[in-house]
């Protein structure tokens, strides 16, 4: 098949699978709609089968792929890649395209199609005509890792372990080891004429950050710039993706040293979690702060987009009952977190990314997939029914007192974990 009728194919996997699972909601009109709409809309609307057998996934409503965004619109797809082969084939195609861009500039969160320049701003960095944006974000290198990881568990097949996967991994390694220190990196940014949130301080290199152990990050899973630069839910997802490396080096390659080199940096990573990412709340106990700088300030908050402290057992950090999460979920689902907002139609998480009072759709279906309380979960997919505002999929964030004011008519990321949040309920 050429690259078309792939896709063609997938398109109508998809849309049977959808079906065939939407089935159990059929005395739901809506719910059913809504879950099929969600579940296609990655494969329908924001995927491309390459003529180099790679698969190039983008946000959607915005052309470039993001390495976080484009690993997160497949996880309801996860279950079935054994059952239906072009499922796989585009999951291996996406991984093969991910090793390829982490070569070209791992500092990038953001690729073009082709190496045509395009770009959201011509910002003031290290230029390369693939980047459509190089904000670091240390989620961007953890997601590629981790949807390697669900393949294999999820197919039992072992043909993502290329060369290039392996040089992806070496130049992940180089990162994260170079951002303990970062006076010793040469990586900076600044875009002009723009909110303080969308460049770094301090000429591009942002805030004097002690060292910790842990790696530093100059933007957030939202692309917002971090106040203080370690940020402690992607370190703990950095660390969770380390102990996979570790196991492919091991396993699949064979290479011990390298190997070794993951396992020293997860162990630094987390010892300096231990000693830096904890703090003690006059309210909830010991919790996890959401970014210090290693020499004693702390942003003390959760923002909606994953990894978040909200999502910590979702990304294999931590149990759903280890204490010091439990403090923390019940610090972020509350007024204490400055993004947590409660209005007449929904509570819930929103972002400094989006306006104020805005939540996220993303932020309720990572709470729903973090509980182990049937009755929150239940409530939290018929918020979700109840804000979509008459457009059968998610949104982006959205007010909480009028639901039909929103960003985003349709969030590719956000419909997947609805998809996959939904079949969690069945």
């Amino acid at each position: 098949m050429n690259s078309q009728e792939k896709l063609q194919k997938l398109i109508q996997t998809v849309e049977e699978i959808a079906k065939e699972q939407g089935a159990y909601w059929k005395d739901n009109e809506k719910m059913r709609k809504t879950f099929e709409n969600c579940f296609v809309s990655t494969a329908k609307t924001t995927t491309k089968f390459l003529e180099n057998d790679e698969a190039y996934v983008f946000t959607g409503d915005i052309s470039a792929m993001w390495l976080r965004d484009s690993s997160a619109q497949v996880v309801h797809y996860l279950a079935f890649l054994k059952k239906y082969p072009i499922l796989q084939e585009m999951v291996k195609g996406l991984i093969a395209r991910q090793a390829k861009y982490i070569h070209i500039d791992p500092y990038a969160n953001a690729f073009n199609e082709e190496d045509n320049g395009n770009c959201w701003e011509k910002d003031i960095t290290e230029y390369n005509p693939w980047n459509w944006e190089r904000k670091y974000e240390i989620d961007s290198l953890c997601y590629p890792i981790w949807l390697i990881k669900q393949y294999v568990a999820h197919t039992d097949a072992h043909d993502v372990f290329t060369p290039e996967v392996k040089q992806a991994f070496r130049d992940i390694l180089n990162v994260w080891k170079l951002e303990q220190n970062h006076e010793d990196s040469k990586y900076s940014f600044i875009r002009v004429n723009c909110p303080p949130s969308d460049t770094l301080s301090c000429e591009g290199k942002g805030e004097p950050v002690g060292y910790t152990g842990m790696t530093w990050s100059g933007f957030r899973p939202s692309d917002d710039a971090c106040k203080y630069g370690y940020l402690i839910p992607s370190n703990m997802f950095a660390s969770v993706v380390l102990g996979y490396m570790e196991e492919f080096l091991r396993e699949e390659y064979n290479d011990e040293a390298m190997a070794e080199e993951a396992a020293q940096l997860k162990a630094q990573i987390k010892e300096g979690i231990k000693k830096y990412g904890i703090v003690k709340d006059e309210t909830f106990g010991e919790m996890y702060a959401y970014e210090t700088d290693g020499l004693g300030n702390y942003n003390l908050m959760d923002d909606a987009n994953v990894p978040s402290l909200l999502s910590l057992p979702w990304l294999s950090y931590c149990e759903k009952d280890d204490p010091i999460y439990k403090n923390t979920r019940a610090f972020v689902l509350s007024k204490k977190n400055p993004y947590y907002f409660e209005g007449t139609k929904a509570k819930g998480i929103g972002s400094p990314h989006t306006p104020d009072q805005y939540i996220w759709h993303i932020a309720l279906t990572m709470q729903g997939l973090t509980s182990d309380d049937p009755k929150e979960k239940k409530e939290l997919l018929n918020l979700l029914l109840d804000t979509e505002a008459g457009c059968e999929v998610m949104h982006e964030g959205f007010d909480c007192n009028k639901p039909e004011e929103f960003t985003r008519e349709w969030f590719a990321w956000a419909n997947s974990l609805f998809a996959l949040f939904a079949l969690s309920m069945k």
